[in-house]
């Protein structure tokens, strides 16, 4: 059991019969009465971001989770195909399932899908990923004095900010939590 008053960003619990992650929380302690919680938490099935108050002592069970090491193999119109790696066995999942990890999505790359009762809910992408510069603007010699940035398309059709310095063709590290341009890969 996991008390409201341990809760952390990146707890997960089960709340109303649901696996939720909390993904802020305040604790709040008035002058008269006893302490609570204010939390901010996203459902892991329904995907949708709820905020509850809870007293300190509030008690919840631990999400019954599982996680599946797994490799992204394709996508056929709104489905993505994944393959667990040790029974290779296939799973699809939905668009919605998947929001914003889609955007960092490259074929063969491994990702953590997240179980809850034996069926899929999440995908988590590994923290950085490298990903190559398929289209941007020229950088010209002495643009990077302004330390100013410009936008570049990666390969699974995302848009970044990078640095003037970066060419078609670069490969670049981007942290997936943040969506931001990190360094560029030798």
């Amino acid at each position: 059991m996991i008390s409201s008053g341990d809760f952390r960003k990146g707890t997960k619990i089960e709340y109303k019969d649901e696996p939720y992650e909390v993904i802020d929380f305040q604790h709040v302690k008035m002058g008269r009465g006893g302490a609570f919680v204010r939390a901010k938490m996203k459902g892991l099935k329904s995907g949708k971001i709820i905020e509850e108050t809870f007293n300190t002592g509030d008690k919840f069970p631990k999400a019954p989770l599982e996680d599946k090491e797994m490799q992204y193999l394709y996508n056929q119109d709104d489905l993505y195909y994944f393959m667990d790696t040790e029974s290779y066995e296939q799973v699809p999942l939905n668009r919605e399932q998947l929001s914003e990890t889609v955007k960092f999505l490259k074929e063969n790359m491994n990702v953590s899908i997240l179980y809850y009762k034996g069926e899929p809910m999440t995908v988590e992408l590994p923290i950085f990923v490298e990903l190559t510069v398929t289209e941007t603007e020229p950088g010209f010699k002495g643009d990077t004095a302004s330390g100013g940035s410009k936008p570049a398309i990666v390969e699974t059709g995302t848009t970044i900010k990078v640095p003037f310095h970066i060419n078609e063709g670069d490969v670049i590290k981007i942290d997936t939590r943040s969506m931001e341009y990190i360094e560029r890969v030798k």
